[in-house]
């Protein structure tokens, strides 16, 4: 394992030294130039330790437990909206309370005779549970889980084929209750289901949502399972300790009593008791937010492999939380980790790992970053149920980086704008029939190219739009495809040349997952972005019941509402299509840009 002390100071936190030895551990390596001292309390750097100071002094953490919403705005409407997204601070000990009830269900659903679970959510009510699917087997007694989060036909069309309709529980999830993507979703397999039960087929559904809303409505309408009703004061992304994340775990067998002891452990090191030099929560915000200050916002996180769908969660937790009014920390996962010499100095990096397991290329890498002394956190995941902790750390962690960042971290302002578009969108399929879309400027084979300027062939089009970056910008592929492993293959090939060549950060999103994640700061976050959107000719298509419209023209009007907002934002932004085979296209475009981006950099 990595000498994680070794050259730097060591955040001797109360995590650290809990007794019981279940904390999960948290190191700061900051760079050497950065140090300022080492003793038995905390390791800070100079942007740090001031920071800390004045967290302290304003006694910032005793008035984020009294959900004091002046930490944030001055505003009196937009704390009227911080006010009530502060939930999250207290739901892992309401859980609690309904613990019982949750494990009863579960254990009536099993003995009801399911054999699976599908989860159908956007955003912050799927992707926790998607962590939960990926780190953890069924339990005693329990499901497996599907989580589906896309109008991709292809991927929704191979989840219908491999379940057992009669016996798969549908969990339809969405705070507002209004989602368009889970409601979609709630149409196609409420009518699967009632083609081979009748009037039974609300027996196999059960809804997550705020009291009051219209899936509320339609769950008692359609005479759902059940319809749990979520606390209206927590929002999509901070919900990771609630029933949208914690019933899954529950019907997949999961131990929930022990998550939820975890997340509270985590939780009373993060109190107001805490000085803020020892809270985990508050010092972690105050790296973020300062680093963020002095150009590291792209938070960079290198997970070990059983790690990877928990930088999913975050992703979307700190780049919807913090992406707005012209600032923000870009997330960075999935991208492999590199030399210090492909890196740019805007980046800080985030190790988490879990204990006992070992990768050593991760570790090697990692060790590289720090004897350069790049700026590194170091996280120890203590087990699998400790992940629980890390839902609460980088929670109260982002919205203590939004106060320093001066945003609101607990609205999402520009997610609606692709929203808007897409409805209007899908509302002149109804009129027109279909939807009208430009020609492209160039084809090359199976490619099309949409851009704002032409060019003599694609490469010299490919490094038109790739040499718009400077120090500090990130490109990112915005892929409207079906998510299958050949593909994510060909994205990382594409992601590591232009890193590599362009030392620039780079993100991959799957559509229209990352509009409800990535996309919020993609728009109102700081115009350093090369957006590349990859979309496709889809190999089949499935009618949305009393909609004209199919989950292909959905997914379609999705994409072309996401790059219309993004062009009205004045983002950097190319459009390819990859034609009928996405294989075909993506690994074509993987050699175009292989050639643009080494013979336009030789040519600079």
């Amino acid at each position: 394992m990595i000498d994680k002390e070794k050259g730097a100071g060591k955040a001797a936190t109360k995590e650290e030294q809990a007794p019981d030895g279940r904390i999960n551990r948290l190191v700061l390596n900051l760079g050497r130039q950065d140090l300022m001292s080492h003793d038995t309390a905390s390791f800070q750097t100079a942007r740090v330790k001031p920071c800390l100071e004045r967290l302290e002094k304003e006694r910032f953490v005793e008035r984020l437990w009294q959900k004091d919403a002046g930490l944030w705005k001055e505003d009196a409407a937009e704390q009227d909206v911080i006010r009530n997204a502060l939930g999250w601070l207290d739901v892992a000990e309401k859980m609690q309370e309904n613990l019982p009830d949750l494990i009863g269900f579960a254990r009536q659903v099993a003995a009801s005779g399911f054999s699976h679970v599908v989860h159908m959510g956007m955003g912050g009510s799927s992707l926790a549970p998607l962590v939960f699917r990926d780190m953890f087997e069924p339990g005693p007694g329990g499901l497996p889980l599907t989580v589906l989060d896309t109008t991709d036909p292809v991927t929704i069309a191979a989840l219908e084929e491999r379940i057992d309709l009669q016996k798969t529980l549908f969990i339809v999830a969405s705070k507002s209750g209004t989602t368009a993507e889970p409601l979609a979703f709630d149409d196609y397999f409420y009518e699967r289901v009632r083609a081979v039960k009748g009037e039974r087929a609300g027996e196999n559904f059960v809804a997550v949502t705020d009291p009051g809303t219209p899936l509320a409505t339609t769950a008692r309408d359609r005479r759902f399972r059940r319809v749990f009703l979520n606390f209206s004061d927590i929002g999509g992304r901070y919900s990771a300790l609630s029933y949208f994340a914690l019933l899954p775990a529950a019907l997949m067998g999961l131990d929930v009593e022990r998550l939820l002891d975890e997340a509270l452990h985590m939780a009373r090191l993060c109190g107001p008791s805490v000085p803020v030099q020892e809270n985990p929560g508050a010092l972690l915000g105050a790296v973020m937010g300062e680093m963020a200050r002095v150009g590291r916002d792209k938070v960079t996180f290198l997970l070990s492999r059983d790690m990877a769908t928990f930088g999913m969660w975050v992703e979307q937790l700190i780049a919807e939380s913090t992406g707005k009014e012209g600032t923000g920390l870009l997330p960075v996962t999935g991208e492999p980790a590199g030399t210090p010499l492909v890196y740019g100095s805007d980046r800080l990096f985030v190790h988490i790992y879990l204990k006992g397991r070992s990768d050593a290329r991760l570790e090697e890498a990692v060790r590289m970053l720090q004897t350069a002394a790049l700026p590194l956190v170091f996280i120890e995941v203590a087990g699998a149920c400790a992940i629980a902790q890390e839902f609460f750390r980088w929670e109260a962690a982002t919205a203590i980086a939004g106060a320093i960042l001066g945003i609101n971290p607990f609205d999402q302002p520009n997610v609606q704008e692709s929203k808007d578009a897409t409805d209007r969108l899908l509302s002149s399929v109804g009129e027109r029939g279909s939807l009208t879309e430009p020609a492209p400027v160039m084809a090359h084979g199976p490619l099309s190219f949409f851009f704002k300027d032409g060019a003599e062939n694609p490469e010299e089009l490919l490094w038109t739009f790739f040499s718009q970056g400077h120090p500090g910008d990130y490109a990112a592929l915005l892929a409207y495809l079906p998510e299958e492993e050949s593909t994510n293959e060909l994205l990382q090939v594409i992601r590591l040349r232009l890193r590599n060549v362009l030392r620039l950060a780079t993100t991959v999103g799957y559509g229209p997952r990352f509009l409800h994640s990535t996309g919020q700061l993609h728009k109102g976050g700081p115009n350093t972005g090369l957006f590349m959107q990859l979309t496709c000719h889809d190999a089949t298509d499935i009618s949305i019941p009393r909609r004209p419209y199919t989950f292909g023209i959905f997914k379609k009007a999705q994409a072309m509402g996401d790059l219309e907002a993004l062009t009205r934002h004045g983002r950097r932004v190319m459009r390819v299509d990859l034609g009928d085979d996405v294989k075909k296209g993506l690994s074509l475009l993987r050699q175009l840009v292989e050639r643009a981006v080494i013979v336009g950099t030789r040519g600079v």
